[in-house]
């Protein structure tokens, strides 16, 4: 990782869009946490999976809660709510963290149905950067092809990743999460930090 400074996000407005890999949500939330302390305006976005969906990691409500308290924002979970962040530019970079399966393989072909895919979407139009923090179990079965097109695509950037239990689940991939902020520093510089793919924990 870079080194540790303070207030490097200073200023930037990053828009945090929560996918429902539920089970990585709570690692998300201290890194929410850092990028607030870094100096960042944070502006949560959630997919409808993670607005609606109660599961056994989190409640929703609760969860509500934390990020709205972390943020200071109003929560943006409808695409209605997602659009603006193309044409008012409202954004200075998207971070998708966690990313799932699902939320990668529409991103990659161009679908659009979500608020979390609206809003990606919607920052691309200013050529401005998104970072993806990947957590799915097909990533290197079906939904490998996805990845690739993403990794070749301009102005998206990954925190690096590996699998994350090779005997057990051979195809799951997921990000290392104590690498947003540094994912984010150098994205903002248009530099894809390195590298990628990590070893085993």
């Amino acid at each position: 990782m870079l080194e540790v400074q303070r207030d490097r996000l200073t200023g930037v407005r990053i828009g945090v869009v929560l996918t429902g890999s539920h089970c990585t949500i709570p690692d998300v939330l201290p890194q929410i946490k850092i990028l607030k302390e870094q100096g960042a305006e944070i502006f949560p976005i959630f997919s409808y999976t993670v607005d609606q969906i109660d599961n056994r990691f989190y409640n929703v409500d609760d969860l509500k809660e934390k990020i709205k308290e972390i943020s200071e924002k109003p929560i943006i979970n409808t695409i209605v709510g997602a659009e603006p962040i193309g044409p008012g530019q409202l954004l200075d970079i998207v971070v998708v963290i966690p990313a799932t399966g699902n939320t990668i393989a529409k991103l990659a072909n161009g679908i659009v149905d979500t608020p979390a895919l609206m809003a990606v979407k919607a920052h691309l139009r200013n050529q401005r950067p998104v970072v993806i923090g990947i957590s799915t179990n097909d990533a290197l079965s079906i939904n490998g092809k996805n990845i690739g097109l993403l990794l070749n695509m301009k102005n998206i950037y990954f925190v690096p990743f590996r699998q994350d239990s090779p005997l057990t689940k051979a195809n799951s991939v997921i990000a290392v999460m104590d690498y947003v902020t540094d994912t984010i520093v150098c994205a903002l510089q248009g530099k894809q930090i390195q590298p990628v793919l990590l070893g085993p924990a």
